[in-house]
């Protein structure tokens, strides 16, 4: 999001922080029903448009979210999302999508009051990995012809049991709500969001051989000085990929050749 819905998303992510924190572990039912939120705005672009449309005072668009919402939501929900409905957004897309985020956010400030937060981060890279080389999988997981419990069996057979709760409502909710996006493709943004939350980059890296821990060290250490933060590897390994690397942070695809010059450069400059 940018502009007037960029700012909107920044000042509620700011007033929901300190909810969020005292809230502890009891985040994760604020989240949940955040999504469910969600849920009903992507099934109705009426309901979407009342509540984003800039011409209509906030006062009431905040009285239809508290009409709508109470009796079964958190009050701390009906006023995060009257708060946004009393902001300025550039679509009702983007005042949806604030709603993901902040639903997003409060999940994994759950895992974070547990100290769980780094175990979810990498069984969402884990399932991603997990998924390598299973094209079917991935198929039937980004399927919206497929129906949805189906898709949530899939899920299930691939992390019950073996998950955070965090991680399990996740990865449900990356493929019941697909939300114009693809499985892996969601699960992916889970994790930056996670990474960004522990304030870390993730680089995914793509070897055709597994690396050695010297060689993660170094390329860590390449990372970091070249983006000026912490950075988390998450290593995939695809006997396709001859020679050198592919590593993607962010919009930044780098390549081995790239970082070597980086490495050039830091000798030079130590010198």
């Amino acid at each position: 999001m940018r502009g007037t819905s960029g700012a909107s998303l920044a000042a509620a992510q700011e007033r929901f922080e300190p909810v969020l924190r005292a809230a502890g572990e009891g985040a994760m039912t604020l989240g949940e029903q955040l999504f469910t939120v969600v849920s009903a705005l992507d099934g109705s672009g009426a309901l979407r448009r009342s509540l984003a449309d800039p011409s209509r005072p906030g006062a009431d668009k905040a009285r239809l979210v508290a009409g709508l919402l109470s009796g079964g939501f958190d009050e701390r929900v009906v006023d995060l999302v009257s708060g946004l409905a009393r902001s300025r957004w550039a679509s009702d897309a983007d005042f949806t999508d604030a709603v993901e985020r902040l639903g997003l956010d409060a999940l994994l400030a759950s895992a974070e009051a547990r100290g769980t937060l780094e175990s979810v981060e990498d069984e969402l890279f884990r399932i991603t990995r997990a998924l390598v080389g299973q094209r079917e999988a991935r198929q039937a997981l980004s399927d919206r012809t497929t129906v949805p419990a189906r898709r949530t069996a899939l899920v299930d057979a691939l992390v019950a049991g073996k998950v955070d709760a965090v991680t399990q409502v996740l990865a449900r909710r990356a493929t019941t709500a697909l939300r114009g996006r693809r499985f892996v493709q969601t699960l992916i943004w889970y994790g930056d969001v996670a990474a960004e939350r522990r304030r870390r980059l993730v680089a995914s890296v793509t070897s055709g051989t597994v690396l050695t821990q010297a060689q993660e060290e170094r390329l860590g250490a390449l990372l970091e000085h070249a983006y000026g933060r912490a950075v988390q590897l998450n290593v995939t390994v695809d006997p396709q990929v001859i020679g050198g690397l592919r590593i993607q942070v962010g919009a930044d695809v780098v390549d081995s050749t790239v970082l070597s010059r980086l490495a050039d450069a830091r000798r030079r400059l130590a010198g």
